[in-house]
């Protein structure tokens, strides 16, 4: 087997070469500027999705792999809201074009999205809710969603939600920057308004993998099993490590005044991709914490 794999440099799309790696397949991984980290020894390509989206798509067709896996995109949701044109280059453009391409080799097409795709209204959504984007980057994202689907056929699209890792090499996340304050006493601000199923960069690439190596098409919620809101999520942290909850700073996500819109009730169920993958593939919160806190002892 051999997969193309954008978005290498990234926190989902690292884990999903790495495994890949391990495997013992091919991989061609995709990022942004040199690669970063220490990972597993690949052939690795730099290509730059905002100035030349085409690059992606000719990537496939020389390398004429079996599969592809699209993990690219423009995520700070703040600088979307102020750069929608790159938003849409990077985010609905290269989707577009990795998408031709597949079809084009009959290679399967799998894609990342988000949460975001929905407006937050109602909380707890499933793969047949219709969503309602809000911002730049819910709205590209969603984009990107359509574009995969219709463009290349048989797809899997699979959404995640507030990526954590604590594996070095990549971009520091909400959840490192938690334990490094609770560790120096240092207080938390969390929003105590915002529900969401957070995920463990390395589950949901096990579970990107699970979905694309299934051949199942359609939308799957890979993301963690437990819904919780920020300051949950902290507090859960602060047990685990003993930490001084009183900490923990509750504050509502109105009161920060963000450029880009967030949906308040996000949380993703996720027992589609328990039914393809199993009762485990979605790790809870305190397994996917356990996890979280072993990557940083590393």
């Amino acid at each position: 087997m051999s997969t193309v794999v954008s978005g290498a440099n990234g926190l989902v799309g690292s884990r999903i070469v790495a495994r890949l790696a391990e495997a013992g397949e091919k991989v061609i991984a995709v990022g942004k500027g040199p690669r970063r980290g220490n990972g597993a020894p690949v052939e690795y390509v730099e290509i730059d999705l905002l100035s030349h989206p085409r690059k992606l798509g000719q990537l496939i067709e020389a390398a004429q792999p079996q599969g592809v896996i699209h993990a690219a995109a423009m995520t700070d949701v703040d600088a979307c809201e102020r750069a929608p044109v790159e938003a849409w280059a990077i985010n609905v453009r290269a989707v577009e074009e990795a998408a031709v391409a597949c079809a084009g080799i009959s290679a399967r097409f799998t894609a990342l999205s988000t949460d975001y795709v929905f407006d937050g209204e109602k909380g707890d959504y499933v793969e047949d809710d219709v969503p309602n984007p809000r911002g730049v980057y819910a709205r590209t994202k969603r984009a990107g969603e359509e574009a995969a689907l219709l463009l290349a056929p048989g797809a899997a699209l699979c959404r995640v939600a507030v990526i954590f890792s604590g594996r070095e090499g990549v971009k520091k996340t909400f959840a490192v920057g938690v334990v490094e304050s609770l560790r120096a006493g240092r207080p938390v601000k969390a929003f105590v308004d915002q529900v969401v199923t957070p995920t463990l960069a390395d589950n949901a690439a096990e579970m990107v993998l699970g979905v694309h190596r299934s051949d199942a098409g359609g939308v799957f919620h890979c993301s963690g099993a437990t819904a919780v809101t920020r300051v949950e999520f902290c507090q859960a942290l602060a047990s685990k490590l003993g930490a001084d909850a009183s900490l923990i700073v509750p504050v509502r996500l109105a009161e920060l005044k963000l450029p880009a819109p967030r949906p308040l009730r996000a949380g993703l169920r996720v027992d589609k991709v328990r039914r393809l993958l199993g009762s485990s593939a979605p790790l809870p919160l305190d397994a996917a914490l356990d996890r979280f806190l072993d990557e940083l002892r590393r």
